[in-house]
């Protein structure tokens, strides 16, 4: 919390030793009417008054009206403090201030009460304009980002943000502009428009998309939602003259128009290294009904339960899976389709090489599905409150998975029973080092093993980088 000032609470209630006052030391006795009102401010309830806020330029009153209420409901002064923290760093959530403090004084003035208090905001707005330079790690590739940024452009925590990146496989641009419904910053809105170039070696294809999307997202109980519509104009090409056949084909431009829901549950205590809770998102992608000439259902989801073990290890396990079904009797385009493989999957295999291809290109598959069991353990980097081995584990795992076509015209049962045909698994060990609470790098010993005809391999030392792993 920030820093409090209580001038009628000095010298506050101690506990413990003695401070060390000499007799000698003058102390001018308090007043009767401070010593009354300081006795009852100590060991009674007391009444909020006032919640003041200073140093507001554009930002509304009424936004954070929201945000700083709980304040008045506040019974004693612990439970002052306690929800002044709170109201703060809701405050720094807004994203529209650089700084919070929190001044907490008795109430002066005719209406003042005997037990009353008045909470104070000393806030410090964030510049109309800012800019930044940083570095991203995706799946595998990295990029360098630029970014300009208007925050709180209208009053109430709305953001407009142009950014740039140049990465290893992907070039893009995009304008957003971010509305949270006030009182509710977990309500909020999302309106993007994009352009991207992405290279995929693995397919031997190149990919620009040009796109508008919305996106409004929302907790519901337990449970965070995403409802998103996505418009974009793709241009498919080739990447090498080498390019096969079945990557020819798919060249050239489409136009997918989609609706998408993604629910989630998250009860883990960290996104990069939980010990403890449970993950689990399911996607579902219509497209084809809202125009465009891509038309298909698309389903997957993600599950991964942690459990912490003796000695700080966690036993972890995570399953994938997916299914595409293409509508309308056209078949499904190269850039709808599931990829698997690589170290942020199934490790030790190629990235995305398992699975359907053609002449060296992996064309991706309608139906997959990837498990993975994990042993994480801080030796020897045995973790301290705040040190270095915090940012390390070392981890044993086993991942199995596969990818494929799945014919419709047939039942679950053969469904079932292709997925499990031709199972890819492999075993190892390695070094986990953790970036911020949002990525992550991997390097392992692998022992690829259920290797199929076409599958490209990497038995031995792999690298891995990516903010999602199986």
């Amino acid at each position: 919390m920030g820093t409090v000032h209580a001038k009628s609470l000095d010298p506050l209630p101690m506990h413990g030793r003695d401070l060390g006052v000499n007799a000698d030391d003058w102390v001018e006795p308090p007043e009767p009417e401070q010593e009354a009102k300081q006795e009852i401010l100590e060991n009674k309830d007391v009444v909020v008054q006032h919640v003041n806020i200073q140093g507001l330029g554009r930002t509304k009153e009424d936004l954070l009206g929201y945000e700083i209420s709980d304040v008045f409901h506040a019974k004693n002064l612990i439970d002052v403090m306690k929800k002044a923290h709170v109201a703060r760093q809701k405050l720094l959530r807004l994203g529209i201030f650089k700084e919070v403090e929190v001044l907490i004084d008795t109430s002066e003035g005719a209406d003042a009460l005997p037990n009353g208090l008045d909470v104070t905001f000393e806030v410090t707005e964030i510049k109309r304009l800012t800019g930044s330079y940083n570095t991203m790690v995706g799946n595998n590739e990295g990029s360098m980002v630029l970014g300009l940024k208007l925050p709180n452009m209208f009053g109430r925590a709305e953001k407009l943000t142009f950014q740039f990146s140049y990465g290893t496989k992907e070039t893009s641009y995009g304008l957003s502009f971010f509305k949270p419904q006030p009182g509710h910053f977990e309500r909020n809105l999302t309106l993007n428009m994009y352009k991207v170039t992405g290279q995929f070696p693995w397919s031997s294809l190149k990919e620009t998309d040009r796109g508008l999307s919305a996106e409004l997202n929302f907790p519901l109980g337990m449970t965070n939602h995403t409802l998103k519509w996505e418009g974009v104009w793709r241009e498919l090409g080739c990447l090498a003259r080498s390019a096969s056949f079945a990557v020819r084909e798919e060249s050239g431009h489409s136009l997918k128009s989609a609706l998408s829901h993604t629910v989630s549950i998250d009860s883990r205590n960290s996104a990069i290294f939980p010990s403890r809770g449970a993950l689990f998102r399911i996607n579902q992608e219509l497209a084809g009904y809202t125009g465009g000439d891509a038309s298909f259902l698309k389903e997957d989801f993600e599950l991964q339960l942690n459990r912490r073990l003796f000695w700080d290890s966690v036993l972890s396990a995570s399953l994938w899976g997916g299914m595409l079904y293409p509508i309308g009797g056209q078949p499904s385009c190269i850039a709808d389709r599931f990829y698997l493989g690589g170290p942020t999957s199934v490790r030790g295999f190629g990235m995305y090489s398992i699975g359907p291809q053609s002449e060296g290109d992996y064309l991706g598959g309608e139906a997959y599905w990837a498990g993975g069991l994990h042993l994480y353990t801080p030796l020897p980097f045995r973790p301290g409150k705040g040190g270095f081995g915090d940012l390390f584990r070392t981890h044993f795992f086993l991942n199995a998975g596969n990818l494929c076509n799945l014919n419709y015209g047939e039942g679950p049962r053969a469904h079932l029973q292709k997925l499990a045909e031709c199972i890819r698994w492999s075993y190892g060990a390695g070094i986990v080092l953790r970036l911020g609470n949002i990525a992550r790098l991997e390097l392992n010993y692998c022992v690829p093993m259920g290797v199929q005809s076409g599958d490209r391999i990497c038995d031995g030392v792999q690298f891995g980088a990516g903010i999602r792993f199986l």
